[in-house]
């Protein structure tokens, strides 16, 4: 079950020049599905990224930071590969090797250096990679390798999910048009810190070295880091933005007009991605829109909005259709903002004034609640009237089948 999510169509997904897409069955959790993904970018291509910081990060987390540290003597990234179906987490030292393993014989059927690989893994937790399994199929994704293959892609990297999840948008920037276009997988086990999935956006701009770091930090926060659907950090969540600079369009500096243009093109392209995953979030039947207005600074409202989006009373109560409202106010009330005036709080529920000055709008009614209560998609609106500051996060309600899928995740 999804909330208002449709399946993205494979010829909305533009190609991005010099970037391509292998997939193969690897049987590594069950046969005949997609499991195994290689991703591959044309020398002078560029790549950042962002990763979880659960403590207890997977193998090839480990592996992606240091193949992508910033001291200037790591290799050129040239390709990306990904499994589903096994975590690598919590494996060891012999989740390193097997992770190291895997971009050794990608490496060799590529020609190229295995520190120019980037592993990811998604699936189960504290069970040991099938690293034969993956060796042996690498020749059949690098065999499919194709620019058109971002729908299959998706598909490759899915776990739980109900369907796979991408989009694509052209820019017109001001020496020409670019393509951007991305995939993520995700529906539970989500929760914002660093990232928060496994997500891959390619574009065919050009970045001056040093620029698409900070990018993809921008990018995150405002989109992947600014979801949740349980809570729960991944081990494995990782982030990454790929420029393979076919394009004649190059972003010199933050100063550059077409920063800006793709600054803004990045964030809501990655918001679409970020809010694909509430949407198909486990056993989700609604969307929620948490905006908080009025803070001293985004730090404040991010807290607020955290609180109240991660709640579990809040989010049962939104299952249910029931505005039980005071559930959102004691969310607001233990956020963390120590000085807060709750005799300057506003709420508003959809378009319905529910909360005035901190305390229950004598013109609210229950029934006006209700209806709004009724929809799949509501928006829950703060005004702390602390300042100018806004944040906003997106979630979805916990339901019944949450608790039974994962439930029966390993079955």
């Amino acid at each position: 079950m999804t909330v208002n999510l449709p399946i993205p169509q494979k010829a909305a997904l533009k190609p991005v020049k010099g970037f391509e897409m292998g997939i193969a069955e690897a049987g590594i959790k069950k046969a005949n599905r997609k499991d195994l993904l290689v991703m591959t970018l044309v020398p002078g291509s560029q790549v950042a990224g962002v990763f979880t910081l659960n403590r207890f990060c997977a193998a090839p987390v480990q592996i992606c930071r240091e193949h992508l540290s910033q001291d200037g003597r790591h290799e050129e990234i040239r390709a990306l590969v990904v499994n589903t179906g096994n975590a690598n987490a919590g494996t060891g030292e012999t989740g390193m090797k097997h992770a190291l393993e895997t971009c050794a014989a990608l490496a060799k059927e590529l020609k190229i250096k295995s520190e120019q690989i980037l592993p990811f893994s998604t699936g189960v937790i504290l069970e040991s990679l099938p690293i034969e399994k993956i060796i042996s199929a690498l020749p059949k994704a690098i065999a499919n390798l194709g620019e058109d293959h971002w729908f299959d892609a998706a598909e490759a990297i899915m776990t739980t999910d109900t369907q796979p999840k991408a989009t694509s948008m052209t820019v017109q920037a001001v020496e020409g048009s670019v393509t951007i276009t991305g995939i993520c997988k995700g529906a539970g086990m989500i929760h914002p810190n660093m990232a928060t999935m496994l997500g891959f956006i390619a574009t065919d701009a050009e970045f001056a070295p040093g620029l698409l770091g900070k990018l993809t930090q921008e990018v995150a926060d405002l989109s992947f880091n600014a979801i949740t659907i349980d809570g729960d950090t991944s081990t494995n969540d990782s982030f990454i933005i790929m420029a393979t600079g076919q394009s004649p369009v190059q972003i010199k500096s933050v100063n550059d007009p077409n920063y800006g243009i793709l600054r803004d093109a990045f964030i809501s392209l990655a918001r679409k991605l970020a809010q694909m995953i509430v949407r198909d979030g486990e056993g989700a039947t609604k969307f929620m829109t948490i905006e908080v207005l009025g803070g001293k600074n985004a730090e404040e409202c991010r807290l607020v909005a955290k609180a109240v989006a991660h709640s579990p009373l809040v989010k049962t109560a939104f299952f249910a259709s029931d505005p039980n409202l005071g559930r959102i106010l004691a969310a607001i009330g233990y956020a963390g903002i120590a000085d807060l005036d709750v005799n300057r709080v506003q709420m508003w529920l959809g378009d319905v004034w529910v909360a005035k000055d901190g305390g229950r709008n004598p013109d609210y009614k229950e029934s006006d609640g209700q209806c709004v209560m009724q929809a799949s998609e509501i928006t829950v609106k703060i005004e702390l009237g602390r300042g100018n500051a806004a944040q906003t996060m997106w979630t979805c309600d916990l339901s019944h089948d949450y608790v039974s899928i994962n439930a029966d995740y390993r079955s």
